[in-house]
Formats: C-alpha cells, structure tokens, sequence
C-alpha cells in the first residue's frame, strides 16, 4: 500500500526517505503533512528547545526532595519529583 518517499529537508537541505513504515504510523495518527526534516534535523530542533527551556527547582510534595520542573511552580498544586510522579502513576 506505501512505498517508501525520498524527501528534502528543509533545514540542511539533504535528501531523507520517509519510509512506507513511517507513512503507515503517520496515517493511524491521522497526520496529514509529510516531515519536512530529516531525522537529523528533528533531533537537533528538539533538544535547540529542551535546551532553551527555564528550569525551576522546588521540594518535591510528597518526600520532601528537590523537584525540578519546566514551569514556574505556584502554591496551588502540589509539585511531585520526577520519581513520586512516576511512582503515582
């Protein structure tokens, strides 16, 4: 049904395949753009943002520990670390 694309990305100007995987997954998600990066690119783009992103450090609501969260915490809402999170999950 897919057959794998040879596209070019938009930041370094390379050619990439989206392949007929890729297309599949793209389709069930309901995506309806193609990428417009490579792999490269995307990978570089995310941790551009990651990297630029302000951190903020808080104790952690429920052991007491240091939590570092994007965003700047307020007294509303307890703030959990990133293993009391994941451990109420």
């Amino acid at each position: 049904m897919y057959e794998d694309k040879t596209l070019n990305c938009k930041d370094c100007g390379g050619d990439f395949i989206f392949t007929a995987g890729e297309q599949e997954f793209y389709a069930e998600k309901g995506f309806q753009n193609e990428p417009t990066r490579c792999k490269d690119c995307r990978t570089a783009r995310k941790e551009a943002i990651r990297a630029s992103r302000e951190m903020h450090s808080t104790t952690c609501a429920q052991c007491g520990g240091e939590a570092v969260v994007p965003f700047k915490p307020k007294n509303d809402r307890p703030i959990l670390c990133s293993e009391c999170f994941a451990n109420s999950k």
